[in-house]
């Protein structure tokens, strides 16, 4: 990194938001809350803006929070995090653990936790800001934090975009993001082109006869029927989908019946499906509802089946240009700690903004795990058994170094346009 590179200054100035920044992110980890749920997130967020001298929206899309950043004329960067958690109980057995429940709308207690780094994400960008603020003799523009929430639902970027955020903020040049993974602490990883899938939810309702468990003669079992469907929806990755065409298709949830002598009249089944590209997303929907109803007319269901989309997220497509530009930045500044991503399964809906508001967009990875941990489990052969992945109840980002590697990644990327 040279010495004349505005971004040298960053290290040096981490002294003054490592701080705050690390029991910020105890507060947001013990207190997380859920998607569109994000009020009292949203209220720290906003005070912390307050004090960089941004303009500060607040309520956009619900719970989001915008700042806003000018420093004379120059181009616009849009910097965004996510902040809701999920409905998962903690078990990392840290100090600052979740114990939250809250109530769902149909009275049941569930647990609430950061078990995603979402946390991380809100706490990075906020100390980005603040050096970005403290550092305005080495950049100039616009620059954009937007905090958006329900990012879990794959529905708040959108609400954020239908309550106005293109007239709320000035028009952006670009759009850039990052989110903490199961990857030593410290490094940081770029990827051009599809870098996170599309997933599409499905929801299939079918439909039998239920009749007594002792006369299985005089039913049509939906139980039976959903065991067959979930065996034959596994040949469509291995027998449908081309070699080398990544796409996953998972059954995440199978419920029918309350009794074992009981055999019901219908079964629901949850299917998840993540995919690169337009044409094999098409191809495996259209294979899910062919299996579906033939499976259905072979076990001579009196009812069609009910096939219902849901919780659709986008593709996320690096720009290249854009991203080739950051990965440069990162290396300069990173050394060999910056590297490739690759593609991950796991989706966003972080592209409905960039692509609404029409402009390139370049999302990244920080890793979130301790190095020393990390570095035993690979040599053991051991990472997909040691190392907790996001959503789950262990998950959770080592402080440091993810903190000041994520806030360095924020402040490096902008300054690769915003830079004098």
């Amino acid at each position: 990194m040279a010495a004349t590179s505005p971004a040298s200054s960053v290290p040096a100035r981490l002294g003054s938001v490592r701080g705050w920044q690390e029991d910020l992110y105890r507060d947001l980890h013990r207190h997380p809350e859920l998607s569109h749920h994000e009020r009292r997130t949203a209220a720290k967020i906003a005070e912390r803006l307050g004090r960089t001298g941004c303009q500060v929206h607040q309520g956009v899309g619900g719970t989001g929070v915008v700042g806003v950043l000018r420093n004379g004329d120059g181009p616009t960067v849009l910097l965004r995090a996510d902040m809701d958690a999920l409905p998962v109980r903690e078990a990392t057995g840290l100090p600052y653990a979740s114990t939250d429940t809250v109530t769902d709308p149909g009275g049941r207690e569930i647990p609430v936790a950061h078990a995603c780094g979402h946390d991380v994400h809100v706490t990075c960008l906020l100390g980005a800001a603040q050096l970005l603020a403290e550092g305005t003799d080495r950049w100039r523009g616009t620059v954009v934090a937007l905090f958006q929430p329900a990012e879990e639902t794959g529905d708040g970027a959108r609400a954020m975009l239908d309550d106005g955020l293109a007239e709320l903020i000035p028009g952006p040049d670009v759009a850039l993001a990052q989110h903490v993974l199961p990857a030593p602490a410290g490094h940081v990883g770029t990827h051009a082109g599809p870098v996170l899938s599309a997933a599409d939810s499905v929801r299939v309702t079918v439909h039998g006869r239920g009749a007594h468990g002792s006369m299985p003669q005089a039913a049509v079992d939906p139980v039976v029927l959903a065991a067959m469907i979930v065996i034959r929806l596994q040949t469509i990755v291995s027998r449908e989908t081309p070699p080398g065409e990544t796409s996953v298709v998972t059954v995440g949830s199978v419920q029918a019946g309350t009794k074992s002598n009981v055999i019901p009249d219908h079964a629901v089944l949850e299917l998840n499906i993540r995919t690169y590209g337009e044409r094999t997303r098409s191809a495996i929907l259209d294979a899910v509802r062919r299996i579906v109803i033939a499976e259905c007319q072979a076990s001579d269901c009196p009812k069609a089946p009910e096939i219902e989309l849901f919780d659709r997220f986008p593709l996320t497509d690096n720009d290249p240009v854009t991203t080739g530009r950051v990965a440069a930045a990162f290396g300069e500044f990173f050394g060999d700690r910056a590297g490739p991503l690759g593609r991950q399964t796991a989706s966003e809906d972080f592209s409905d903004i960039p692509n609404a508001l029409g402009v390139p967009y370049t999302y990244w990875g920080i890793g979130g795990i301790d190095p020393e941990t990390y570095a035993t489990a690979e040599a053991a052969g051991r990472v997909a058994q040691d190392i907790p992945v996001n959503h789950s109840a262990a998950f959770a980002p080592v402080p440091q170094p993810t903190l000041d590697t994520g806030t360095q990644a924020l402040v490096v990327a902008a300054l690769a346009w915003l830079a004098r």
